[in-house]
């Protein structure tokens, strides 16, 4: 099968569109048409080498789709199935996947960092012939991508497919940093320090817990009006005051119950710790460069029992969370419609990433079978 695909041949070059050979899925795989693909700032940072990956490669993570093959010993779906892709597949055997905790699987670990299928092969082929590497085992900047069928789950079909990829993601993480890397409490106080799509996904999720004051921090004055947009109480524009201290004066010096770093960066880092209150929790969502370190105060570690704590695809179990977001959006709980700020053609991936650097969206999507 062929399909039109972005390809990074290079860091720090644009993404180019080519004609790949999509190879037809082998045992305990499947072939997926991809419909919608979200624009994230991970890509991004494997874009601008921030990210370290070998190339060429495929990249895209967030989406969804329609099933059209299936490979020998499928079970879980079948040709024309909706699905959305999880980029952080996970074994269902191991010790994290057995304790709940299938995003630390080292199977989905080693296909983020490798850019192979489990079994060491790529299914995509360029031009001459040569592979293509995959993207967390998904790459959904191709109108078909074929991928595990533990990578993806079925959706109802009534779910649009541009709902749908915005939960893969974006909206999974941020739920799951609320709800799962740390409990916010009905009537408690929450900071979160960058409103992107992650950012603006625990705001709302925030929210939904009951949180009552609800700080969104950023640079970007655009973004601070999407987080009122999405359930913030209060706003801190992080070019014009000190984060820190403005949180801090809006808690009555005593700093919030729960502070969330969703950028990426030390500086931030430090910010959300040092505004996180005695006994509470600091938790970096946020992929910062490898090199990264952020300094922290140890004794107020210690003395202030805080918790410092990281989490990755919001400390999920996708193949249950994504389907109750389903059932929460559909109740009105989550709110999609005021994420998606705009659609693209995958001709138009470049400029997709040129308005997300700029700061223009709350999230955006390509479409890879608009053109």
């Amino acid at each position: 099968m062929q399909a039109l695909a972005a390809v990074l041949r290079q860091a720090k070059e644009p993404l180019r569109l080519e004609t790949v050979e999509v190879l037809p899925p082998g045992p305990s795989e499947v072939t997926v048409r991809l419909m919608a693909a979200g624009v994230c700032h991970s890509d991004l940072h494997v874009m601008k080498g921030d990210l370290a990956m070998k190339t060429p490669i495929i990249l895209g993570h967030e989406g969804a789709g329609i099933v059209e093959e299936i490979g020998s010993g499928v079970t879980s779906v079948k040709p024309g199935d909706h699905v959305i892709p999880i980029w952080r597949m996970s074994c269902g055997r191991c010790e994290y996947c057995l304790g709940g905790r299938p995003a630390l699987c080292d199977v989905g670990t080693a296909m983020r960092f490798t850019g192979l299928m489990p079994d060491g092969q790529t299914r995509f082929r360029d031009a001459s012939g040569e592979p293509i590497l995959h993207y967390a085992g998904v790459s959904t900047f191709s109108q078909r991508s074929t991928m595990p069928e533990a990578a993806v789950v079925k959706i109802p079909e009534s779910v649009s497919f541009e709902h749908a990829a915005l939960v893969g993601c974006g909206v999974i993480t941020g739920y799951g940093a609320v709800m799962h890397a740390t409990r916010v409490a009905p009537g408690s106080s929450i900071a979160v320090v960058g409103c992107g799509g992650i950012g603006l996904n625990i705001v709302q999720t925030a929210r939904l817990a009951g949180a009552t004051k609800i700080i969104a921090v950023d640079r970007v004055p655009a973004k601070l009006e999407y987080a009122r947009t999405m359930g913030a109480t209060h706003f801190v524009d992080a070019c014009e005051h000190d984060p820190v201290t403005a949180v801090k004066d809006l808690t009555e010096g005593l700093g919030v119950d729960n502070a969330f770093e969703a950028i990426g960066l030390a500086e931030p880092i430090e910010q959300a710790y040092d505004m996180t209150r005695k006994g509470g929790t600091c938790v970096v969502v946020g992929i910062a460069p490898p090199e990264a370190r952020a300094r922290i105060n140890v004794n107020a570690l210690v003395y202030a029992e805080k918790t410092l704590k990281g989490s990755i695809y919001g400390s999920t179990r996708p193949r249950l969370d994504l389907l109750t977001l389903i059932e929460l959006h559909e109740a009105g709980k989550i709110d999609l419609d005021s994420l998606l700020t705009r659609t693209y053609p995958l001709s138009g991936i470049n400029e997709a990433y040129a308005a997300l650097e700029r700061g223009e969206v709350a999230r955006s999507l390509v479409l890879p079978q608009a053109e």
